[in-house]
């Protein structure tokens, strides 16, 4: 099976992880400030702030804007549901605007439509490895006096215009097992905003500046040291993991174009897409189903998922629930009937690349 995602750590990794193990100093500590340090530096931010998830990045990225009780969040219906249930965890009331087709990500003229006297945030999504329009969206929050919140969990490394998803507003980023980027579990939040830095950093800590001096009601936010180790590694070499994801997913085009009913993913221009998933979209004049179509490849050996089955707020639990507000998202609809992520990870063989091209034809009858 050519599986959809793979995760392989290297000497160096183990190297680090030894050493924080062996120093008896396994939480919070030097070595995440060093990731910090180094992950700014990739993504062109001048803080990170390391956290335990990528869920936990998103609350404590709200939590520091203060938000009142019926303060809302405008946000994509077409994410995982992290991104909604963070919204709620903050106290605030979630809506939604439609997205765009040709990048998965939350139409800047949809959010326009959508901001009220409630509104405080846009939260954008970037999904799949390509950033949102941010080119349109910050300088709408600016237009607004809106604050920005990036749900860049699955676009590390991704800029827009050469600036880096995540700092544009506060960036939220999560280091989950399949993730570019991995420490099992794990986040990190960005920002050039010095005060939002100092705050996020006594947030994380119980709310201590200093050991029993409390500030504010804090978590438990930490990230440990053993898991920083295991990302460090990972930074260096991260240039080369991006450039054979892009390679394999221009193979992946190039070799499926022309196939009826079947919509390809692309880099956008100006945009640097880091293809944490390469997701097609079937029509309803494709060969077969959706259903039919996964159940070939799997069939036949190729890993493939979808991300994701339904909109956020299209399960019983939030459909009634007081804070969420559901608009018409009349694209986001269609595209998540369709989806479906095919492999383009880094540990895939040329041959894999051929296996998947070929697979899908015969599926679709190409």
């Amino acid at each position: 099976m050519i599986p959809i995602s793979k995760v392989k750590l290297d000497e160096e990794a183990e190297r680090l992880a030894v050493e924080v193990i062996r120093s008896g100093m396994i939480a919070q500590g030097p070595m995440v400030a060093r990731f910090e340090r180094e992950f700014a530096e990739l993504v062109g931010a001048k803080h990170a702030v390391a956290v335990n998830n990528g869920t936990t990045a998103l609350v404590a990225a709200l939590q520091v804007l203060d938000l009142q009780p019926g303060d809302e969040v405008i946000t994509s219906p077409f994410s995982f549901v992290a991104t909604l249930n963070a919204i709620l965890e903050a106290g605030a009331t979630a809506r939604f605007a439609d997205i765009r087709e040709e990048d998965f990500n939350v139409d800047p003229a949809a959010l326009e439509a959508a901001i009220g006297p409630k509104t405080k945030v846009l939260m954008p999504v970037h999904l799949y490895g390509q950033a949102a329009d941010m080119t349109a969206i910050a300088p709408l929050a600016a237009k607004h006096g809106l604050h920005v919140v990036e749900d860049t969990a699955q676009a590390h490394g991704a800029t827009i215009d050469g600036k880096g998803a995540g700092t544009f507003g506060i960036g939220t980023f999560s280091f989950y097992g399949t993730k570019n980027l991995s420490t099992g579990e794990g986040g990190i939040i960005t920002t050039n905003d010095d005060a939002i830095d100092d705050k996020l950093r006594v947030l994380r800590n119980q709310g201590m500046r200093a050991r029993y001096q409390y500030e504010m009601a804090g978590h438990n936010y930490r990230l440990t040291d053993l898991q920083a180790a295991i990302a460090i590694p990972q930074l260096a070499a991260y240039g080369d993991q991006v450039k054979r994801r892009k390679d394999n997913a221009a193979r992946l085009n190039e070799g499926l174009a022309g196939i009826a009913g079947l919509r390809l993913p692309a880099e956008l221009p100006g945009r640097s897409h880091v293809w944490h998933q390469y997701t097609v979209v079937l029509g309803d004049d494709a060969a077969v189903s959706r259903d039919e179509f996964i159940a070939k490849l799997t069939e036949k050996g190729v890993g493939c998922g979808i991300y994701y089955p339904k909109l956020m707020h299209d399960y019983d639990c939030y459909r009634n629930h007081p804070g969420v507000i559901v608009d018409p998202t009349p694209v986001a609809e269609k595209v998540v009937a369709g989806c479906v992520s095919l492999p383009v990870h880094q540990h895939l063989s040329e041959g894999d690349v051929d296996t998947v091209v070929a697979t899908v034809r015969e599926v679709l009858g190409a």
